[in-house]
């Protein structure tokens, strides 16, 4: 069974050996402040610099999960409000916790085939700490692009820019001096299981950190900074996920040329969809189409129909989200998805749904 699910998606094949490594190896129960895995911890931040081309001034943290840095986020870099661009579920539900944590946070939505007009956003450096988006929406597969983001940073005039890349960090190449604040899960583009967040930190949002001085919160960031110096937690961490992000590190290709096998496969992949096909694409503005998550729509009883054929051809596409659940699939085009799953959803579609 080949999986398309957009998250917890496909792993690669060679994490079962990971994990009997990690067993055989100790790793299950070593002592989180002992040698041994500080020691993994430093080779792991070495390694993820290196693979996905992080500025080495920058500073990478471990979280549970994504979703764990939204509450980071406003705990320690938003004294006072934040400001969010938002096209999808994700986007909103950051907002909405800024909300619960600082009600002085505000946002503004855009359409999915839209690219936000920069100038005319409704925010104040003056008053603003954070600007925050998402790079990839895994909800409504849409994405903000390089040229969009670089734009942003430069109007932003000091304030920080956070940028929730869930389903695009170890996919893209990003390009990191651009934001103060990446984060994300490894169960996407990453290729593990669920259960680990990276976080990465510039020089300035470092610095505003300690400024802030959240101290108030078992997560907050001076604490984990702190403890990031050793290469250690201030909470006992996820050891295994560390060691499996590890060796996925180790073993992928560096990001450029990981990025470059997606960009080619959406592109396939779109051309396909765009033609007579029962399913196309939900976003129409190929500038604001995913690379890493494909959107298709169609009538509801279809979409259930062919995800039911689908299953019996030994694929899993991913269904849609929120209110695009039950007309929408997505399709994850992720490093740990085969070429060989492609190939059969393409074959799958011209035999099953011949234009």
């Amino acid at each position: 069974m080949y999986t398309f699910n957009p998250g917890p998606s496909a792993v690669y094949p060679a994490v079962r050996q990971y994990l009997t490594d990690a067993f055989d190896e100790g790793w299950l129960s070593a002592p989180h402040r002992s040698e041994k895995v500080t020691s993994l911890v430093r080779q792991t931040v070495t390694d993820l610099k290196t693979k996905l081309n992080v500025p080495q001034d920058y500073t990478v943290l471990f979280t549970g999960s994504a979703t764990e840095c939204w509450e980071i986020l406003a705990q320690s870099l938003t004294p006072r409000r934040s400001f969010h661009l938002y096209n999808g579920d994700f986007g909103e539900k950051w907002l909405k916790y800024a909300q619960a944590l600082r009600p002085a946070s505000t946002g503004l939505s855009f359409g999915l085939d839209e690219v936000p007009d920069i100038a005319a956003l409704p925010f104040s450096a003056d008053d603003t700490d954070l600007v925050c988006i998402t790079q990839n929406e895994t909800s409504t597969a849409t994405q903000l692009r390089e040229g969009f983001i670089l734009n942003l940073f430069n109007r932003l005039n000091g304030t920080l820019l956070a940028v929730d890349a869930t389903s695009s960090l170890a996919g893209l190449n990003l390009k990191y001096i651009k934001a103060d604040v990446w984060f994300g899960s490894v169960q996407k583009c990453f290729g593990l299981p669920a259960g680990l967040g990276v976080m990465i930190l510039s020089p300035r949002a470092v610095a505003q950190a300690k400024a802030v001085n959240d101290r108030a919160h078992y997560n907050a960031l001076p604490a984990m900074l702190s403890q990031m110096l050793n290469y250690q937690t201030n909470y006992t961490p996820n050891v295994l996920g560390i060691y499996l992000l590890s060796r996925v590190l180790a073993d992928r290709e560096p990001i450029k040329t990981v990025h470059q096998h997606l960009v080619d496969r959406a592109e396939k992949l779109y051309a396909f969809f765009d033609q007579a096909t029962p399913l196309q694409p939900f976003v129409t503005n190929p500038e604001t189409r995913s690379t890493t998550v494909v959107g298709l729509k169609g009538d509801a009883a279809l979409i259930e129909e062919i995800k039911g054929k689908a299953k019996e051809a030994g694929l899993q596409l991913g269904s849609g989200y929120g209110p695009l659940k039950n007309t929408t699939v997505r399709i994850a085009n992720f490093p740990a998805v085969p070429d060989a799953a492609f190939e059969a959803l393409v074959q799958f579609f011209a035999k099953e749904y011949p234009g």
